[in-house]
């Protein structure tokens, strides 16, 4: 099988649930860094890739995507004949949808701009921790009933989720509150082809 190729940065938790993904597949994979932090996303070679000038991308063969959450439903339906990842039925779909859903909304705006605050010196908006706490609490008492988000199993909503979660104490967000939640990203983490995201420390 040909390696299929990431477009990346490795501070970013949209191409980390991404690589997540690929890595629990074990699927054969090739990562080109797209330095966010010198504009390379704006590039006419990155945007021919992705007019939005986001990372990450993918190119499987003939394919090219972009959007972290329709990367992580394409793989899943392409590599996963399983439907694990994502069930295949509609109740199990719907309910993986949701928490892209989540991923997408509160999951950024909240524990995800607190954190890009911090690292890239950026003002940082005083709702971003209540959403980020109201979130927590959420899942908090979600996970305190079921083991994972949308299924009695992992699935991509638990990758959606993650990264940006489990370093949210980057920006400021402690997670010292959330018993459960801390489990679940040890759950995450003790799966196998697990592959942790790097820390703004590794890369000073």
């Amino acid at each position: 099988m040909t390696p299929i190729h990431l477009y990346q940065h490795p501070l970013s938790g949209h191409a980390h649930r991404v690589k997540l993904l690929l890595s629990m597949l074990d699927l054969p994979f090739e990562e080109q860094l797209i330095d966010v932090s010198k504009g390379e996303q704006r590039h006419p070679e990155f945007l021919a890739l992705n007019p939005f000038g986001q990372v990450p991308v993918i190119q499987d063969g003939d394919i090219t995507l972009a959007d972290s959450n329709a990367i992580l439903t394409y793989l899943a339906l392409r590599y996963d004949d399983s439907g694990r990842w994502l069930p295949r039925d509609p109740v199990g779909a719907a309910r993986v949808q949701r928490w892209l859903s989540v991923a997408a909304g509160q999951l950024v705006n909240g524990p995800g701009n607190a954190r890009i605050a911090v690292l890239f010196g950026r003002p940082r908006d005083e709702r971003c921790g209540e959403i980020a706490a109201q979130l927590f609490q959420r899942m908090e008492a979600h996970l305190a009933t079921s083991p994972y988000l949308a299924a009695e199993h992992p699935t991509i909503a638990d990758l959606a989720l993650y990264s940006y979660t489990s370093h949210a104490p980057e920006g400021g967000v402690s997670l010292e509150p959330y018993p459960q939640l801390r489990a679940w990203l040890a759950r995450i983490e003790a799966l196998p082809g697990y592959v942790s995201m790097v820390r703004q420390k590794a890369l000073a």
